[in-house]
């Protein structure tokens, strides 16, 4: 891939609890957040977003770390160039005040801002309600925002913090004790929230799925994949299941959990 300039996408900056970042935005229908992976909102997230586009929905990209648009890998801008652009994401993402990246019990500061992005773009939008796409370091993001009864389909793909290096840590989500205890209620309504990872995903660990299926019951449903289905040529071990790691060809598992992602935002969104 090459650089994105999300020419298709019209850009905003909006300001919500005293926050402010810039948005990008396409389509029409009901909205659907899509929370970038790391290193940000690269080719292949943005390529995920005009899937979502394509089926009816209008697709919302809030830019929150790292530069949107650019491809993150070692052939676009050259080795140096990824592992500067890589160090620079991560150092950005530690000194940042928005994201708790160890702590249980936790949602991440950003959420609220989310919260109002979601309230606002429903506003705009309108439909029956809103889907969130959480990807990596956002993925538990897409159920900390579930407490909102305009968020009626959240997916969780590759939920990687806290960062799995405790037993307590992998064992859990990066979600209040208060956030959760809503979201177990809304489960039990109704909601269903899927999530996505590789099987031996060290940073999503089999604990992590274990604990969303132990406070979700029957509503977390979990689409589980083998390391072989992944893109061989990625550049970082099987992680990124809708994005880096998609094959996309009929009957490939990735790609069948791509559809299942898609049909779970239309049921829920368009009927």
């Amino acid at each position: 891939m090459a650089d994105d300039d999300l020419r298709d996408f019209t850009a905003e900056k909006l300001e919500f609890s005293g926050r402010t970042h810039q948005v990008f935005r396409s389509g029409d229908g009901p909205a659907v957040l899509v929370l970038s992976e790391v290193p940000g909102i690269t080719p292949a997230v943005a390529g995920f977003a005009r899937r979502l586009r394509d089926v009816g929905l209008s697709v919302v990209m809030p830019d929150l770390f790292g530069l949107a648009g650019r491809d993150p890998n070692p052939p676009a801008h050259g080795a140096l160039g990824t592992a500067w652009y890589e160090a620079r994401t991560a150092v950005q993402l530690c000194v940042s005040r928005e994201f708790t990246l160890l702590a249980t019990g936790r949602s991440s500061p950003v959420v609220s801002w989310l919260r109002e992005l979601g309230a606002y773009e429903h506003a705009q939008c309108g439909g029956p309600g809103i889907g969130v796409v959480g990807m990596c370091v956002t993925g538990g993001f897409a159920l900390s925002m579930a407490v909102d009864d305009r968020v009626l389909a959240p997916v969780l793909s590759q939920p990687s913090l806290p960062v799995a290096v405790t037993p307590k840590r992998r064992a859990s989500i990066d979600i209040s004790d208060d956030d959760l205890e809503v979201v177990q209620w809304r489960c039990a309504a109704g909601l269903e929230v899927l999530g996505l990872r590789f099987s031996s995903d060290r940073f999503v660990p089999d604990e992590r799925f274990a604990f969303l299926r132990r406070k979700l019951g029957d509503a977390f449903v979990a689409v589980e994949l083998d390391d072989w289905a992944a893109n061989p040529n990625a550049l970082i071990p099987p992680h990124s299941v809708l994005t880096e790691h998609l094959v996309d060809d009929p009957g490939e598992p990735t790609r069948n959990a791509l559809d299942t992602v898609l049909e779970h935002l239309r049921e829920r969104l368009l009927g």
